[in-house]
């Protein structure tokens, strides 16, 4: 079948943003996310948002789902993926190919694989009677509903258990109002790997950019607007060592790093991600490095 979606990706600082702008310019296409921070306004050097890289020759590549929702605004996967159903039927009526463009697993496998989803309200009659229940109660409900609770940490924790009962029993409830494109996504994907080493050292290259373009700044900024320390923390890697730094509780040597660390091990997790994909049937056609030419052969070949 032809492919109604192009998918490039891969773990961090791939390079997969540079080759699908570059690829959006040659197809006059048009980009959609898959960032779970790039989403957020006035996070721009600590998540490699990179506007720069969808400008090619006078023109602007059109990208969607970024800066969307202030830091302190709540977003997940199930804002994301209704956002993105939108979002590509919108571009497709109007016959553009969209390339969507991202290394968050969990966004890209809610849209690849079509998890079910309904937006779950708190239900305060609900949470009181469960308030009164022992753990192990909690648990045996949970398992009774949903005997295949892929999240163990639901188990293991009080509130965590309620919420997920919760969810559990309004998805049965809902399962027909849930939100089903009208479009059946075929996608093409692609996917950018490198060597281990060789991701390392771009890793830390584009470390130490960052920080020269200003991210603690950035950071120091966010803070002064009103978003807190823990917020910040939340963020994960760049906004929650930065933090850390500018609170004095580490050095900056400790802060660098720890992000160099941990990147790299969040890019291993990425590629790990993507492997659970392939074994869920996910078929994903590998690029070497930044091999634009045999990227673009392979997409106009399958198009043809």
């Amino acid at each position: 079948m032809t492919p109604n979606l192009i998918v490039i990706l891969g773990p961090t600082a791939s390079g997969k943003t540079k080759l699908a702008a570059r690829l959006a310019y040659d197809t006059n296409s048009e980009i959609i996310s898959a960032d779970s921070r790039q989403v957020y306004r006035g996070m721009d050097i600590g998540t490699g948002k990179d506007l720069v890289d969808y400008i090619i020759g006078n023109r602007e590549i059109p990208h969607h789902l970024i800066d969307i929702v202030d830091p302190e605004d709540d977003f997940n996967v199930f804002e994301y993926q209704s956002r993105f159903y939108k979002c590509f039927e919108e571009i497709l009526s109007r016959n553009i190919l969209p390339i969507l463009v991202g290394g968050t697993g969990l966004y890209l496998s809610s849209v690849l694989e079509g998890y079910k989803m309904v937006k779950v309200p708190e239900n305060p009659a609900l949470r009181e009677s469960l308030n009164k229940k022992s753990q192990e109660f909690l648990r045996q409900r949970l398992l009774e509903i949903n005997p295949s609770v892929h999240n163990t940490t639901d188990l293991l924790e009080r509130e965590r258990t309620i919420r997920a009962i919760e969810i559990a029993e309004y998805s049965k409830k809902r399962e027909k109002d849930q939100y089903c494109p009208s479009f059946r996504i075929q996608p093409l994907i692609l996917g950018v790997r490198w060597d281990r080493k060789i991701l390392r050292q771009r890793i830390a290259g584009r470390l130490r950019d960052r920080l020269q373009a200003g991210m603690i700044d950035e950071v120091m900024e966010l803070h002064r607007s009103g978003i807190s320390w823990d917020r910040l923390h939340f963020f994960g890697l760049e906004y929650r060592y930065v933090s850390l730094f500018l609170q004095n509780k580490i050095t900056y040597q400790e802060m660098t790093q720890n992000l160099i660390i941990h990147i790299n091990q969040f890019a291993k997790k990425q590629e790990t991600w993507f492997r659970r994909m392939e074994r869920h049937g996910v078929n994903i056609f590998w690029i070497d490095g930044d091999d634009y030419r045999a990227m673009k052969e392979f997409v106009v070949g399958i198009l043809k």
